[in-house]
């Protein structure tokens, strides 16, 4: 019997803080037809003539600002949660890891599983919440580069994992250092999505951005909405340490553009709680599973500073999963779980 293959896929990280590397992951990562979804006329435009030659400089000094002596801190953590699954689920599974844009490459990991004659192949995009253009484009790329292949073993994705008990409760505990109940105020924020992303992917077309309150509850007709699963996962993180409703917040971060983005943005939050007379944050980032620019420095650094200008006094981050053992187990149980073992 050959090995169960199993490919985590994270997003992906430049090869180094330098320019000419943060052009190239930005190049890749927006032309992506489900990031930027407009005709390709439009976003080569846009992406190849505007945003990437701008953005780039600035970009490249952000991620200098948290480039360690490991590196990129989201490429270490997905290296070490690989490993570390490979290690639980013993020598039956082959283990690799890709980032969709740039290396190690969803190609090069797919021809090491080819090569290594793997007899099915479980992919898990390591994004908590569903949207098109994160666990979608994941999907699409695979299912494109296999469909190629003379022999198709079996393939299955984990679509989604926003309500996975071990998620949250690594989360939880991660956070139980800081007592979150001395806060004033927590605050669960979310990478950001345009809305018409959120509207493209309501198949009934009667029930996204309706009612204000849309995403409140998970329901059959939203069950695949980003924004539905990131208030389903604050909801159950904070039921798991006894925060009432009235002391968390829901946020999207990480704008881009003037279009209108999933709200309430973090930004507008800051000020509001800063106006009302709160000044301590705790601040979770449960779209991520490893800390990266979006936690490190847009959170920790230019949040803080933010909130810190508004009269606030501090914003504190909770680590992501990155190499905590009760994530790892949880992995390593989605992996059985989902290739029956």
């Amino acid at each position: 019997m050959g090995k169960k293959g199993v490919l985590l896929v994270n997003l992906g990280t430049p090869d180094s803080p330098e320019v000419g590397d943060v052009k190239r992951y930005l190049d890749q990562f927006l032309m992506d037809e489900r990031v930027i979804d407009i005709n390709a006329f439009s976003r080569t435009m846009l992406v190849k003539g505007v945003i990437v030659p701008f953005r780039s400089p600035k970009t490249a000094k952000l991620y200098k600002e948290i480039w360690d002596e490991n590196g990129s801190p989201l490429l270490y953590y997905s290296k070490i949660q690989a490993a570390m699954v490979q290690e639980e689920l013993g020598p039956d599974y082959h283990v690799e890891l890709a980032m969709r844009y740039q290396n190690p490459s969803v190609p090069a990991a797919l021809a090491k599983m080819k090569a290594g004659l793997v007899e099915s192949i479980q992919v898990i995009p390591l994004f908590p919440q569903y949207a098109s253009a994160s666990t979608g484009s994941v999907i699409q790329l695979v299912m494109e580069l296999v469909s190629k292949w003379q022999t198709i073993p079996p393939v299955s994705f984990v679509n989604s994992f926003h309500d996975n008990p071990g998620m949250i409760a690594t989360f939880a505990d991660n956070a139980r250092k800081y007592q979150p109940e001395t806060y004033d105020q927590v605050l669960f924020s979310f990478h950001g999505l345009p809305e018409r992303q959120l509207i493209k992917c309501d198949h009934s077309q009667s029930h996204c951005l309706k009612s204000a309150d849309c995403c409140q509850t998970l329901t059959d007709v939203n069950k695949f909405c980003y924004s539905a699963q990131c208030h389903d996962t604050a909801r159950l993180i904070a039921a798991e340490l006894q925060i009432p409703a009235e002391q968390y917040s829901v946020c999207f971060q990480s704008r881009l553009g003037k279009e209108p983005w999933v709200q309430p943005y973090t930004s507008d939050v800051l000020r509001q709680l800063a106006a009302a007379g709160k000044k301590r944050l705790l601040v979770f980032c449960p779209a991520f599973v490893a800390d990266c620019l979006e936690t490190l420095y847009e959170v920790t650094v230019e949040y803080g500073e933010e909130f810190r200008k508004l009269g606030g006094e501090e914003v504190q981050l909770v680590s992501s999963l990155n190499d905590h053992p009760q994530w790892i187990s949880a992995l390593v149980k989605m992996v059985k779980d989902n290739h029956g073992a």
